[in-house]
C-alpha cells in the first residue's frame, strides 16, 4: 500500500484505535511513516502533559518565521492568524493549469496517464509536521511564561521539634519567596489529633514577646501568606499549637511543635 495518509497517523497519536491490518503492516515495513507517526505523537504527549498550567501565550512572530524556514514553506505558510497582525484572509487556490497537448492527446487516444504528482501529499505531510511543531512551540513558550509567574524561590526553612506533652510530633517550615515579591510559609506536620482539638500556626518574636496567627491547620500541611506588616527578621519562630474549640482567638499555651526560621 502507499503511505499512510497524515490524518489517520494524527488519529493514531491521539489515541484513537481502529488502524486496519493493512496499516499496521506498513508501519511495520514504513520507517517514514513510523517517524512522521512518532513526530505526532511526541506533539500530543507534550500538549496533555501542560493541560493544566493555564492560559498560555502566544508565541512572538520569530518563532513562527523560524519554523517556516525550517520547514522550507514559502513566506508565511504555516504561520497562524492569532501571530500575525497584518493577518488577510487566505486566497483562493490557483485553478491547476491544463495538461500539455502531448498528455492531453495521450489521455484522448487512450494511452496511460501520467501518474499523479507526489508534491499535494508531500505538502500536506509539510503543513501536519508544521502544525505539530506549532503546537510544541506555543506550548513551550507558554509554560515558560507561566513558570516564571508562578515561580518560588526558598528562602528559609525551620525544623520544629516536639513539644513534652507531645513527644511523637515532628514538623517542618519552609518559606517561599514569590516572583511578585510576597511570602508564603508551607508548613508541615505529623502528630496525632487530639477530640475537639484544631491546629493553628503562629509566627513568634525570639523573645515571645509578641505572636501573630497565620491560620488554623489543615491536614498535614498547608501553605499560609505572610502578612506585608509582619517583619520576619523579629518574627523568627514557627509555632503550631492544639487549640481547644471554645472561641478563644488567644494562643492555648499548648504549643505541639516549634522551631526557628533559618534564612538561606
Amino acid at each position: 500500500m502507499s503511505h499512510i495518509d497524515p490524518e489517520r497517523l494524527a488519529l493514531f497519536a491521539l489515541g484513537e484505535p481502529g488502524a486496519t491490518p493493512q496499516e499496521s503492516e506498513h508501519l511495520a515495513d514504513c520507517p517514514a511513516c513510523v517517524d512522521e507517526l512518532a513526530a505526532l505523537r511526541h506533539a500530543a504527549i507534550a500538549g496533555r502533559a501542560t493541560i493544566d498550567i493555564g492560559e498560555l501565550e502566544a508565541p512572538p512572530e520569530a518563532v513562527w518565521q523560524r519554523i517556516v524556514a525550517e520547514l522550507a514553506l514559502s513566506g508565511g505558510a504555516g504561520m497562524p492568524d492569532a501571530g500575525r497582525a497584518d493577518a488577510a484572509p487566505a486566497a483562493a487556490p490557483a485553478p491547476e493549469p491544463a495538461p500539455p497537448d502531448a498528455d492531453r492527446r495521450t489521455a484522448e487516444a487512450g494511452g496511460s496517464a501520467p501518474a499523479p504528482s507526489a508534491r499535494p501529499r508531500r505538502a500536506w505531510r509539510g503543513w501536519v509536521l508544521a502544525a505539530s511543531l506549532l503546537l510544541v512551540a506555543g506550548i513551550g513558550l507558554g509554560a515558560w511564561v507561566f513558570s516564571q509567574r508562578v515561580q518560588q524561590t526558598e528562602v528559609a526553612e525551620a525544623t520544629l521539634a516536639a513539644f513534652p506533652d507531645h513527644p511523637d510530633a515532628e514538623g517542618e517550615a519552609i518559606l517561599e519567596e514569590r516572583a511578585d515579591g510576597s511570602l508564603e510559609l508551607r508548613v508541615a506536620l505529623n502528630a496525632d489529633a487530639a477530640p475537639d482539638t484544631f491546629r493553628e500556626v503562629w509566627l513568634i518574636t525570639a523573645d515571645a514577646s509578641a505572636l501573630v496567627s497565620l491560620g488554623v491547620l489543615d491536614g498535614r500541611e498547608q501553605t499560609f501568606a505572610i502578612p506585608d506588616d509582619v517583619d520576619l527578621r523579629e518574627y523568627v519562630l514557627v509555632d503550631v499549637s492544639q487549640e481547644p474549640a471554645d472561641g478563644n482567638p488567644d494562643h492555648s499555651g499548648d504549643s505541639i511543635v516549634r522551631g526557628e526560621l533559618a534564612f538561606i
